[in-house]
């Protein structure tokens, strides 16, 4: 098992230009109310970064992990979304949606099916219910079904994230806390678009969703530098 501190000094130089990025965002505070290509370009330009995160681990590490190529790929999914949102008064919400709804997908697909882990299904599905039931008043037309279509999806990830955590025993991973936490930041990050959108104003809504937004982003592809399925376990697994 790989203690913390040594991940830190390994991954931490590598994740420097993705908060400075972060810093950039934050401090200029560019305005929603007049969206541009720069805006989308600062927004982006974490998610950017954790590409670069990524890629600073090899290509080759990439190629032999899949699960690790299909965070990178969710990621690049993750940046198109960020672009579209930033024009969403402008129609572009939908769009928005629904690359994320791809890259939910793809998250998914990285995290596996194994194990089973019905018990945290159940909770996970239970939760995207209970979400659903009660932003459901406030939609109307398309958003009905395509929200609730992405709640499920968003559900589904979270429970596949979180369904090989193990906090205790031999067989614990910090990659697996990293999933699990990631995919938990970015439900509540999603929540807050949601509930601002479609029910109520959030106080300091936008601080709130970047925030957890970026942290769910991060913590997700460092979840990937330990890659749970080398190629070789995953050709194996095709063969059988």
């Amino acid at each position: 098992m790989v203690s913390p501190v040594t991940v830190v000094k390994s991954e931490g130089p590598k994740l420097v230009p993705f908060f400075k990025a972060i810093c950039v965002y934050f401090v200029l505070w560019l305005p929603t109310s007049s969206p541009s290509w720069i805006s989308a370009l600062i927004k982006c330009l974490p998610i950017f970064c954790l590409w670069l995160f990524l890629l600073a681990h090899g290509l080759g590490f990439l190629l032999a992990h899949p699960s690790a190529t299909r965070i990178f790929v969710g990621l690049v999914f993750s940046a198109l979304g960020d672009a579209f949102l930033i024009w969403q008064d402008q129609g572009y919400f939908v769009h928005g949606l629904l690359m994320f709804a791809v890259t939910h997908m793809f998250y998914t697909s990285a995290f596996g099916m194994r194990p089973l882990a019905l018990r945290t299904g159940l909770v996970m599905a239970v939760l995207a219910c209970l979400c659903y039931a009660f932003l459901y008043p406030g939609l109307s037309g398309a958003f009905t079904y395509l929200v609730g279509v992405y709640v499920a999806l968003l559900g589904f990830m979270g429970w596949r994230a979180m369904a090989g955590l193990r906090l205790v025993g031999a067989a614990w991973r910090w990659t697996e806390l990293a999933a699990g936490s990631g995919a938990l930041l970015f439900i509540v990050s999603d929540l807050i678009i949601a509930l601002n959108k479609f029910c109520f104003p959030v106080p300091y809504s936008r601080a709130l969703i970047m925030s957890t937004y970026y942290a769910a982003q991060m913590l997700i592809a460092l979840s990937a530098v330990e890659s749970r399925e080398p190629v070789e376990d995953y050709r194996l697994r095709k063969a059988e």
